[in-house]
């Protein structure tokens, strides 16, 4: 896949490792912004096991 899309960038080396990481860095921003904050309430990683106890 990612062969794929090197290939299919125009440019040269450079060029093509400069489109590569704005592509990278949208991903990651449009995962941060829309996809984690959709699915937080939907995972459960706020459910603790342990009791929170004051003064053992």
């Amino acid at each position: 896949m990612y062969g794929w899309i090197w290939r299919h960038l125009p440019g040269n080396t450079l060029v093509r490792a400069l489109i590569s990481l704005v592509l990278v860095l949208a991903a990651v921003y449009v995962l941060f912004q829309y996809v984690f904050p959709w699915a937080e309430p939907l995972l459960p990683f706020s459910d603790g096991t342990l009791d929170e106890r004051q003064g053992n």
